[in-house]
């Protein structure tokens, strides 16, 4: 069985590695040979330690997808274009397709489940999500009898070693940015990482298994962790929890809809997720009949993510030698995705605040009028350092929102600050 392999990076070069040394296992767990038909790459002239000859390398990467003899295309080069066009291509020959580029299949996975449906062929990408944690087949497939109510996870390696050292070591957040530039875990421009962008990628793609049901990159709320100080993880301290940035899909309970969100949320400690560390990932799978479930493991880098790779391929092949298609996509509940505002959460809200008698008083009135319930405050300080932390029960967004910009026109607050939700249970 021929294998075509687009790119030959940090994952691809894994991913040709394994299929040459472990030729003879995965020959046994397939019934057929995988071979390498060939590698599109970039630049022929870098140098690659790769255990495959030069003939097999070249830059025309729409030329070997559109190859007669090519029966599988796998693809680790990542982004929109040209790559969206290559796998079109691929699937439209009849081609079943391994990916591992999340940002495609959150923003137009529909186009290419459509495209494999109607030839009758495989697209699988468990690598797009958390690495080597298997997470996307038990979604699409072991819990396909069960109703999931809820995914919320630690989806970016990056985020969560900078959270991990600010609660450790106290460190602000530009610390341990530095640090995590320093030691790998962040790239020269973080943005996708810092800012959410991976990670609601991520979060589409588990909504969409998860409540079968088309979501892409543009339905997800996305904040980033720039904004998280050393006051708000000092904070989350005191009130037993640590700051996480996490994904989160859930269904409504209110009415039919989900949401999905990308958000630094203060974790009670007790919570499983509280423990993820560094640059780990994990996800927390609610259902109804299967309970509570959580997938933990290394979510990124080039043996973690080329294992997934293989499994997938392996699955496809598989498929193939015995004349079938594995799952497709699942969308038929079509459930509206619902705005931000209308999502229910609780808050955690710090005020620096003037000290004087019917401070308290004056606040909780501000809460009133939006409907938001306060669940408990705490008092801090005396006179120039008197704050006010407070954390409210379950509430609506938009009412939170409307009740943070109230609490700025009060001219007995002086600051509002550490405004994060609250997720996993009460602190």
């Amino acid at each position: 069985m021929k294998i075509a392999l687009l790119g030959c990076g940090v994952v691809g070069s894994e991913v040709a590695r394994l299929l040459v040394e472990q030729a003879a296992d995965l020959t046994a767990r397939v019934g057929e040979p995988l071979e390498l038909a060939g590698i599109a790459v970039r630049r022929l002239d870098r140098q690659r330690d790769v255990p495959v000859g030069p003939e097999l390398f070249t830059t025309d990467a729409a030329g070997l997808v559109s190859r007669d003899d090519v029966d599988i295309v796998v693809e680790v080069v990542g982004g929109i274009e040209p790559v969206r066009s290559w796998l079109l291509a691929a699937l439209g020959g009849g081609k079943s397709v391994v990916s591992a580029n999340k940002a495609l299949l959150a923003s137009d996975g529909s186009t290419l489940h459509d495209a494999a449906t109607a030839a009758d062929v495989d697209l699988y990408y468990e690598a797009a999500v958390a690495g080597a944690i298997p997470l996307l087949r038990p979604l699409r497939e072991s819990l396909a009898g069960d109703r999931v109510r809820r995914v919320l996870g630690i989806v970016n390696g990056t985020t969560n070693f900078i959270l991990t050292r600010m609660d450790e070591t106290g460190a602000s957040f530009t610390d341990a940015l530095e640090e995590a530039t320093a030691l790998g875990y962040a790239e020269a421009a973080p943005t996708a990482d810092i800012d959410g962008y991976d990670a609601a990628a991520k979060a589409a793609i588990l909504a969409q298994l998860a409540f079968h049901t088309r979501v892409t990159l543009a339905d997800v709320h996305r904040e980033g962790i720039a904004a998280v100080t050393a006051a708000d993880i000092a904070s989350a301290k005191a009130m037993g929890c640590t700051v996480k940035a996490l994904a989160i899909a859930e269904r409504s309970s209110e009415r039919p809809g989900v949401s999905v969100r990308v958000h630094p949320a203060m974790v009670p400690r007790s919570h499983p997720l509280a423990s993820v560390r560094e640059a780990f990932n994990a996800v927390f799978v609610e259902a109804e009949a299967a309970g509570q479930l959580m997938f933990y493991g290394r979510g990124a880098g080039g043996s973690p993510t080329a294992s997934a790779v293989l499994g997938d391929l392996v699955a496809v092949a598989r498929n193939r030698v015995a004349g079938r298609r594995g799952p497709g996509e699942s969308a038929y509940a079509d459930l509206p995705v619902l705005p931000m505002g209308e999502t229910i959460t609780s808050y955690h809200v710090n005020l620096d605040v003037t000290d004087k008698t019917g401070v308290l008083a004056t606040v909780a009135g501000a809460f009133a009028n939006h409907g938001v319930s306060i669940r408990s405050v705490r008092q801090d300080g005396r006179g120039d350092d008197a704050s006010l932390v407070l954390v409210t029960h379950a509430a609506a967004d938009a009412a939170l929102a409307a009740t943070v910009e109230d609490l700025r026109g009060l001219d007995i607050v002086r600051a509002v600050a550490g405004v994060l939700r609250v997720e996993g249970g009460e602190p």
